[in-house]
């Protein structure tokens, strides 16, 4: 077989792939690779980020939360187009609709290897206290039947936790290549870009919120846990950190955000570029999500400093927290529990330090994304193939 060391990564925003995907661009760039990155919601400094990695950007149309066939069919064939001109080795989709439409342009191209990963489930998978919407369960149905139709010839289906495999495959009996399902765990941080840095016990202890402000990431049980706490511990300080999605029905408004800022419970610093010196600031993360996590990236830097963490016993969530090590893990949908949890740091600040070494340790130890990019490679049988070309 004659390998043209060409590699397609097929991503929805420009930012994801400058994000997530730089690390392992810039790995498989130094391997020798020619690679091309497929992007449909970009800007002209977005693409030249992508060609500083050593990427070639490529745009593609595509809508990212339609349910509209005909465009669907149209993004596939103008995937195919764009497939055959560059005749790769292998397609890498992330993302749903990339995951289906383009393995589907794959396999239609006559792609050697074709893989997807699923970066967690998502909405139509996350559970809402009071049930889903219709439209998030249609929505839910077809991805399932679309999973239905890519999942048995792709050559590698990746998750990032072990619960997304058993509830969307096995549950629903969807058919694929044996050993085709790897567990890649957390996508992994250049952990030079969080540095571990000791909490000063000197200062009053604080508890900051990353994520955007919609319900299924638990702003709204992080707002009420510190309703409860500020009620027994007046000095105690909570950060909110992330944005408004005014589309989202579950979200947080403008009106019940310039609330919470003007009582004074909670402080919210707007749009920042400093998150890891935030980080450092605080002495607790607190990410108390239902949302179908891969594995939350916030969590990931917060342990990276070195800070404790509350997070939600919920797949991905949990994949972050040996109980009563690094932190805790308390359920979904309980702001009760999770003012218990704040509580016990308050009550006992020395643990912050203690167990947010342990953090530290175990993000050194998963979290590291060139650790994780040589697994990454691995599965998607380029460690083979690197030695084969060289």
């Amino acid at each position: 077989m004659n390998f043209n060391k060409k590699i397609i990564i097929i991503g929805t925003t420009a930012d994801s792939i400058t994000g997530f995907r730089s690390d392992l661009i810039k790995q498989l760039v130094l391997y020798g690779y020619e690679v091309f990155a497929f992007t449909c919601e970009y800007n002209e400094n977005q693409l030249k980020e992508i060609s500083v990695l050593g990427a070639k950007p490529v745009t593609y149309k595509m809508s990212r939360g339609g349910l509209n066939p005909l465009s669907d069919i149209k993004s596939l064939l103008d995937l195919k187009s764009e497939i055959d001109k560059i005749n790769p080795d292998l397609v890498l989709s992330y993302f749903t609709k990339p995951v289906v439409y383009g393995s589907l342009a794959s396999k239609l191209s006559k792609t050697p290897k074709i893989i997807g990963m699923i970066e967690g489930l998502g909405t139509p998978f996350t559970e809402h206290a009071n049930g889903q919407l219709l439209k998030v369960r249609i929505i839910k149905f077809f991805q399932i039947t679309l999973y239905r139709i890519v999942f048995p010839f792709i050559d590698k289906i990746i998750f990032l936790n072990k619960d997304d495999p058993q509830d969307l495959i096995y549950k629903n009996k969807i058919k694929h290549k044996k050993n085709a399902v790897n567990i890649l765990g957390p996508i992994g941080l250049n952990l030079n870009n969080y540095p571990y840095k000791k909490w000063d016990e000197a200062v009053s202890i604080s508890f900051i919120f990353i994520a955007r402000l919609i319900a299924e990431k638990g702003v709204f049980e992080f707002v009420e846990a510190a309703k409860i706490v500020r009620k027994k511990y007046e000095n105690v300080k909570f950060t909110i950190i992330g944005g408004l999605d005014t589309e989202n029905p579950f979200g947080l408004s403008r009106y019940q955000l310039d609330e919470l800022i003007a009582s004074g419970l909670i402080e919210y610093p707007g749009f920042v570029t400093d998150v890891a010196k935030r980080i450092q600031d605080s002495a607790v993360f607190v990410l108390p999500s239902y949302y179908r996590e891969g594995v939350p990236r916030s969590t990931q830097e917060a342990m990276a400093i070195g800070r404790p963490v509350i997070t939600t016993d919920v797949p991905g969530c949990r994949e972050t927290v040996v109980e009563g090590v690094n932190g805790f893990l308390v359920p979904k949908w309980n702001p009760e529990a999770l003012a218990d949890k704040m509580c016990y740091f308050i009550e006992n600040p020395e643990q912050v330090n203690i167990m947010g070494l342990k953090s530290y340790q175990i993000a050194q130890e998963k979290f590291d994304a060139e650790k994780v990019n040589s697994k990454l490679i691995e599965i998607m049988g380029l460690k083979d193939l690197n030695e084969k070309t060289c």
